[in-house]
C-alpha cells in the first residue's frame, strides 16, 4: 500500500467533488432526476479536517445541490458550484487566506482540475482519475478510489491518523 507524501504544514484541502467524493456515476431516473452516491468515510474526513483546524473547500464544475449539504452541515464558506476555471477560484482563495503553494492540497480527477493542480505543491488524484491527470508531473495517486474514501485517505495522512486507535480508547467526533 503506497502512502501519500506530505511534508509541510497543510492549512487547506481543496477538492473537486464529482470523481473525488463520488465515483463519477450519475443515476438518472425516468423523471430525469439525478442522484449521486457519496461515501460517509469522506463526510467523516471533512469533519475530522475541520475539527483539526484545516480549512476545506470544494470547487466543482457542477451545480449539484449536494454541495449545499457540506455548506450547511459544516458551515463551509468555500463551496463553489458551476466553476469552469477552477484555477482562478483556487488562486483567489489562496490569496484571500494568504496561503502558499506548500500549504494547500488539491484533489481532482479530470482535465478541468489541471489549472488548480498547477497552483499547489500537493496534487492528489484517485486511481480512477483521467489517465492524463494521472500522468501530470508531481501527481500523487491514492489507494482509495473516488467515491470510496479518497478524501478520508488524504485527511488521515495529513492528520497522521492512519494507525487504528488503541484498544480501550474512545474517540469522540460530533457529526
Amino acid at each position: 500500500m503506497k502512502k501519500i507524501e506530505i511534508t509541510d504544514k497543510i492549512k487547506l484541502i481543496a477538492s473537486d467533488f464529482d470523481g473525488v467524493f463520488t465515483d463519477g456515476t450519475v443515476f438518472i431516473d425516468e423523471n430525469l432526476n439525478f442522484q449521486k452516491k457519496v461515501s460517509f468515510k469522506d463526510i467523516m474526513g471533512v469533519s475530522m479536517a475541520l475539527k483539526a483546524g484545516i480549512d476545506f473547500a470544494i470547487i466543482s464544475g457542477e451545480n449539484s445541490n449536494i454541495l449545499d449539504y457540506f455548506k450547511n452541515k459544516f458551515n463551509v464558506k468555500e463551496i463553489h458550484k458551476g466553476i469552469r476555471e477552477k484555477g482562478k477560484v483556487l488562486k483567489d482563495i489562496m490569496e484571500r487566506y494568504n496561503l502558499k503553494e506548500n500549504e494547500v492540497i488539491y484533489l481532482g480527477d479530470d482535465i478541468n482540475d489541471i489549472s488548480a493542480f498547477e497552483l499547489v505543491k500537493y496534487k492528489i488524484a484517485p486511481p480512477n482519475a483521467n489517465p492524463y491527470v494521472k500522468g501530470l508531473d508531481g501527481i500523487q495517486i491514492t489507494n482509495a478510489t473516488g467515491g470510496d474514501g479518497v478524501f478520508r485517505e488524504v485527511v488521515d495522512t495529513v492528520l497522521g491518523k492512519c494507525e487504528p486507535p488503541k484498544e480501550n480508547s474512545i474517540i469522540k467526533l460530533d457529526l
